[in-house]
């Protein structure tokens, strides 16, 4: 084995070497017509360029360097995309397009973006990966060599077929990725480089800005002490999460680490404390590869992005290659790579993620020229991504993982990220036992409903009616979560998952920011609990709009049910919004603390309906399936979507909320955004002194 081994690495430096070769000739050849020499000539020098760090890294030579000269080289590998340039980058879909022609840019675009892979490769020496790249783009310059211009079909094939051909090998690499903690070359710069040396930040290849430097600079400021205290909130929670769940934890040997770049000392003592559990931990990088990627999601670890824009113009390049045959392969392709490391799924136990917020809120711009999913490629996605969730759940079982994710500021929040970092921790750290019993007044009043009624004022139009299972045996039932501090920091909300008959109505939330995007003025129109119309206003076009939300809320499904419906009790953090001015950068994990929310898509417990969940009053949580998850048992194609996204009402913007009892009679949580119920008033605290201009009474 280890003789093939080094048989094909031999193999493949040799390709590489008369790959690498062949496109050092090309910027003197030009044999290719403008516009396209170009493109070809930049994209040769680019190539070049990254084969060679590549091979200087092998060399060790980056420790040579100064902090400068890092900062200029790493703003050199990015500079043609950031947004001050990118008008007149091929990586810009409308530009390529101008350029290049409407169909010739648009594909040359996408091979752009695939080719920026290359940086990585380079800093991660991965040869194989680097080969593969060079090849593809050596294929494409052959097809312009020609004395006719090739039609745009040829270049699309090779595309589609470079795609296609390479798919198992990097199904193969990724789904290692996420499960070896053998591949340790994120983990081995955090846990052995000298982190008060803030070069090390440049020995990933991902792009860092003054926010990243900034973070750890921060954080070395911090005492070990406080960086333990900080990263074991993180930890336990994971641990927690797979107490309060009735899961083994001994079962399993390995923790996937997720976080941004300027975190690596809570990082590495994260590390240190998964350890003492018995837990390696995974740290892989977000995916570089076309086929890998989920739309412009990052899930991994990263570094800063320089232009969101860039991100989302390319969000549906799977255009390229999406189709039956392909999303077969696919499939195939992922099944093979869990059965090979079916040995380390099967002792995963699930992300521990830390999230950041603070940067500058995004709000895309529509590209004339991005690729977009026909509806065939629509359901095509749709179906990998069902049938995906079902091999991953099969090799790492659902009932058996769990997770946490955390959420901490970045310097770009402002001149006071320093005392919101420190309010920060001190949400994260909420006594969860005093939220836990406030909670429980909730959900015993909650309880005694057949729905819930959800209110907007001051403008806002909401107006909801939530159905809520029946409860046959009440002494030992319950609808509700009493959800504190465990796989979902910080504290506190109380959910369910609704039912979808006689669930009906109007979420409207003036400004919402979700996975990074602001929808302004959105409306979601619910009928038997599904989604049946929306619109926001970000775009002058309705049908722009309408795409918008297609894309990033209902991920190409025609339609979604209503998963959860929830009642955010954290006043604390919203305190600290609105005192601080930050209520527009908070991450949904924390916004969702801070009024009722509403998630679209799948319940919170998918794939574990069938196991018991209790309270910590020792009653069986029953509202775990709604109409669309109970069709696993007999078509569980039809009984997932793939996503779970949460838009929250803010409490300025909340009018009521009241549990509807059978008799028609109603029991008040909340009247004009503050708590009314007996034992629940506790919550109001944080709100007393806030201006009263946003707790006004003209409830809808």
């Amino acid at each position: 084995m280890h003789e093939q081994m080094n048989s094909e690495i031999d193999s493949y430096r040799e390709r590489f070497t008369l790959a690498l070769g062949r496109i050092r000739e090309i910027p003197s050849e030009k044999r290719v017509k403008e516009p396209f020499r170009d493109w070809f000539e930049k994209e040769a020098a680019f190539l070049s360029e990254m084969a060679e760090r590549m091979m200087e890294n092998e060399k060790g030579n980056f420790q040579e360097a100064s902090l400068e000269e890092l900062r200029e080289q790493n703003h050199h590998l990015y500079e043609d995309i950031l947004p001050e340039n990118y008008g007149r980058s091929f990586g810009n879909p409308d530009y390529a397009a101008d350029t290049l022609g409407e169909e010739y840019g648009r594909l040359f675009s996408f091979l752009y973006m695939e080719l920026r892979g290359t940086i990585i490769y380079a800093f991660e020496d991965r040869m194989w990966d680097m080969l593969v790249s060079l090849e593809i783009f050596l294929e494409v310059y052959q097809l312009f060599t020609c004395e006719e211009l090739p039609e745009p079909e040829p270049i699309q094939e090779s595309l589609y077929w470079y795609c296609s051909d390479y798919c198992t090998e990097m199904m193969d690499r990724r789904t290692r990725e996420c499960l070896d903690p053998g591949l340790s070359f994120a983990r081995d710069l955090i846990m052995k480089e000298n982190l008060g040396d803030l070069r090390y930040l440049y020995r990933f290849g991902e792009y860092v800005t003054e926010n990243e430097e900034q973070t750890a600079a921060f954080l070395n400021t911090l005492s070990e002490e406080e960086i333990s205290s900080i990263a074991r909130t993180w930890t336990e929670g994971y641990r927690i999460g797979f107490e309060v769940g009735r899961k083994d934890i001994h079962k399993k040997k390995t923790v996937n680490i997720r976080y941004r770049l300027g975190f690596e000392r809570v990082v590495r003592q994260a590390v240190l404390q998964f350890r003492e559990m018995g837990l390696e931990s995974v740290i892989y990088r977000s995916a570089t590869h076309a086929l890998n990627k989920r739309q412009h999601i990052r899930i991994g670890y990263y570094g800063a992005i320089p232009n969101p824009q860039f991100e989302y113009d390319h969000r549906n390049d799977a255009g390229v290659f999406l189709d039956e045959k392909f999303v077969t392969r696919k499939l195939q392709g992922l099944r093979t790579a869990y059965e090979k490391y079916k040995d380390l799924a099967k002792v995963h136990g699930g992300p521990a993620c830390m999230d950041v917020f603070g940067e500058v809120p995004f709000t895309p711009v529509e590209s004339k020229h991005s690729f977009s999913l026909t509806g065939e490629q629509q359901k095509e996605q749709v179906r990998y991504n069902n049938e995906a969730g079902q091999i991953t759940n099969r090799y790492i079982i659902g009932s058996e993982r769990s997770f946490t994710i955390i959420a901490y500021p970045v310097p770009a929040i402002g001149d006071r990220f320093r005392d919101i970092f420190r309010e920060t921790v001190k949400i994260n750290n909420l006594d969860y036992r005093k939220y836990q019993k406030i909670q429980q007044h909730l959900i015993d009043a909650l309880d005694q409903g057949v729905a819930v009624r959800v209110k907007g004022m001051n403008g806002n139009c909401t107006d909801l009616r939530v159905a809520l299972h029946k409860l046959t045996d009440p002494e030992h039932q319950t609808n509700f979560e009493n959800c504190v501090a465990d796989v979902n920091i910080p504290v506190g909300e109380v959910f369910t998952s609704p039912v979808l008959k006689g669930t009906c109505g109007v979420l409207n939330v003036s400004r919402v920011y979700l996975e990074e995007f602001q929808y302004r003025d959105l409306k979601i129109e619910v009928t038997d609990g599904m989604v049946t119309g929306y619109s926001c206003s970000n775009f002058a076009s309705e049908e722009a709009n309408r795409r918008y939300i297609e894309e990033n809320i209902l991920f190409h499904h025609d339609s979604l049910p209503m998963g959860e419906c929830a009642i955010g009790t954290n006043t604390t953090a919203y305190r600290m919004a609105r005192i601080y001015g930050i209520a527009d950068k908070l991450p949904i994990l924390i916004a969702e603390k801070m009024g009722p929310h509403f998630a679209f898509g799948d319940t919170c417990y998918s794939w574990e309906e069938d196991n018991a969940v209790y309270n910590p009053d020792g009653k069986e949580i029953i509202a775990r399936d709604n109409e669309r998850s109970i069709l696993r048992k007999t078509d569980p194609g039809k009984a997932y979507f793939g996503c779970h996204t949460d838009i929250t009402i803010p409490y300025e913007e909340l009018g009521s909320i009241t549990v509807e009892m059978a008799d028609g009679e109603e029991i008040p949580l909340i009247w004009s955004g503050r708590f009314v119920l007996p034992g629940t008033e506790e919550l109001n605290e944080p709100l007393k002194d806030l201006p009263e201009s946003d707790m006004m009474n003209d409830v809808n």
